[in-house]
């Protein structure tokens, strides 16, 4: 499946074009993935383009903005330490964000960032969200494998893993829906295709 609006990074377009097929209901929705060292606390950040929060929600464009290099205090973590299958996850994990955000509309949106902001529980419902669309999406063992490489990964941080712990769905939850939803996941409803 092609994805003309799709915009990436040459040396990541491949993995962002499979975790894109994932979610055929993105296929006509500009996804823009591009490098950043500006992202904050997290080494990707899904949002929706600044400009197009003022369009109607389905033709919101959203921006998903990767570090090449992220520091957890005083270590650093670079995308070509990422295996493959890891980034297809991790980039899976932010399209979760995009679907959620394909349901709220411009007010929601402006509520939802500034609860993210200042919620440690609305960031953990959030992400444990972004998650959940994932694996109902077909794509479990991805996100599976990028929680056991973030979690297992010798060069982060102790304190870094147990905020993806406090945060983020665990490896038994993730493999529990996986069970639930099934290896190829959930078929979406009429309603998540609108």
């Amino acid at each position: 499946m092609k994805y003309p609006k799709l915009i990436a990074p040459q040396s990541i377009q491949n993995e962002a074009e499979q975790a894109l097929s994932y979610y055929p209901e993105l296929q006509d929705t500009e996804v823009e993935f591009k490098f950043n060292d500006m992202v904050r606390k997290n080494f990707m950040q899904a949002q929706p383009k600044w400009k197009s929060l003022f369009t109607s929600r389905k033709n919101r464009a959203y921006i998903i903005l990767i570090s090449k290099k992220f520091q957890v205090e005083d270590k650093f973590f670079t995308i070509d330490e990422i295996p493959d299958d890891v980034l297809v996850g991790w980039l899976g994990h932010e399209l979760g964000h995009v679907m959620d955000y394909r349901s709220r509309s411009t007010i929601g949106m402006i509520f939802f960032g500034l609860k993210y902001l200042y919620s440690k529980a609305h960031i953990k419902e959030v992400e444990r969200a972004a998650d959940d669309y994932a694996v109902k999406h077909g794509m479990g063992n991805y996100i599976l494998k990028t929680k056991n490489f973030i979690l297992n990964h010798t060069s982060l941080s102790d304190k870094y893993k147990n905020h993806m712990r406090q945060f983020y769905l665990s490896p038994e939850e993730i493999a529990e829906l996986i069970n639930r939803y099934g290896e190829t996941g959930e078929k979406p409803s009429m309603q998540e295709m609108s």
